[in-house]
């Protein structure tokens, strides 16, 4: 039985996600959020359809009690604070990542819908990539490529692209990590983990919600552990008949080469909140992002001499920022 919202219109504002999305919590007990969404910048229209969408496939969405998607003013179900990812402890970690994983496999085996779900094409995929050469790398270093440097990364991100939509294509999250995953509370009636901020859901390479999840910007796990979690996806996937039948080593690939693709994107991220949207947060996770991109860069051929340009220019450059601290031990548990 759906709860009625409160009487009350006493608002306490909480902690907002990436976006221009403002929440608050009723002053009295409730089972609702309301959110204030800017139709300037935020899509609510897409969010509601996607909510009802993936509600509909088993996918632990928060119901929409009412919107008013032109004013962009939302209730949603609230799923309390237990995050994710302040659940997370040596003891906690191989339980839960088994939960998130079988919360992703839910959401990967939801049908195509092409008038809802937009293609995650090579076009956007560059548009991803751009950012890190516009926030990252000039704005926020003060780097500029040269011609050489430049060509350099548009063979990098076109390996990228090509790779991305070569992979098996499902639903993507986009932003499938620690803090957008809740235990949802025992009054919500349900059981699994709280799927939120889907609002960006699009169609395209299998692993990158996997890597987002195992390689999160906002927790790392020791690299033989994520390797065995990935492998450990693969073998489910496969049982869910969601991917045709793939050596381990090809599918790590994907996941090394997707998860790639997206750190560079998200180094332009955090730049871009911090100048941008006056949003400075994210600066303490860039060594953590970094990290993670020179890690599997240097791994594979293609990308060394991406990994040495950015060692050799912008680390330098990094090493003088006051968010700056030492890329090789963060996230070190």
């Amino acid at each position: 039985m759906t709860p009625e919202p409160p009487n009350s219109v006493q608002l306490k504002a909480i902690a907002s996600d990436g976006s221009f999305r403002r929440y608050f919590r009723f002053s009295e007990p409730s089972h609702w959020l309301a959110v204030d969404a800017p139709p300037q910048t935020e899509d609510s229209r897409q969010f509601v359809a996607l909510a009802r969408y993936l509600s509909q496939h088993g996918v632990g969405t928060p119901r929409i009690l009412a919107a008013d998607e032109t004013q962009g003013f939302l209730l949603v179900e609230d799923f309390g604070d237990k995050l994710f990812n302040r659940q997370l402890t040596d003891a906690s970690a191989p339980t839960l990542y088994r939960e998130a994983m079988a919360s992703l496999l839910q959401l990967q085996q939801c049908p195509d819908d092409h008038q809802l779900i937009p293609r995650y094409d090579q076009a956007l995929l560059r548009r991803e990539l751009l950012i890190f050469s516009e926030w990252f790398v000039s704005a926020l270093l003060g780097y500029s490529p040269t011609s050489s440097e430049q060509a350099l990364l548009d063979t990098v991100f076109h390996t990228l692209e090509e790779a991305a939509l070569a992979q098996p294509q499902t639903l993507v999250h986009r932003d499938y990590h620690s803090f957008n995953l809740l235990l949802i509370p025992p009054r919500i009636g349900a059981k699994g983990l709280g799927v939120i901020d889907f609002q960006g859901a699009l169609w395209g390479a299998c692993t990158y919600d996997l890597a987002s999840l195992l390689r999160d910007c906002y927790a790392r796990w020791p690299a033989e552990q994520v390797r065995q979690w990935a492998l450990d996806y693969r073998q489910q996937a496969l049982a869910a008949n969601l991917l045709e039948p793939v050596s381990e080593t090809e599918f790590l690939r994907w996941f090394d080469w997707i998860g790639l693709q997206r750190h560079i994107k998200v180094l332009g991220i955090f730049a871009r909140m911090h100048l941008r949207d006056g949003k400075p947060h994210h600066l303490s996770d860039l060594p953590l992002t970094i990290r993670y991109t020179l890690e599997v860069a240097e791994t594979y051929p293609e990308f060394q001499p991406f990994a040495q340009w950015f060692k050799t220019r912008l680390l330098p450059l990094a090493e003088q920022q006051a968010w700056y601290s030492n890329y090789r031990r963060a996230g070190d548990r």
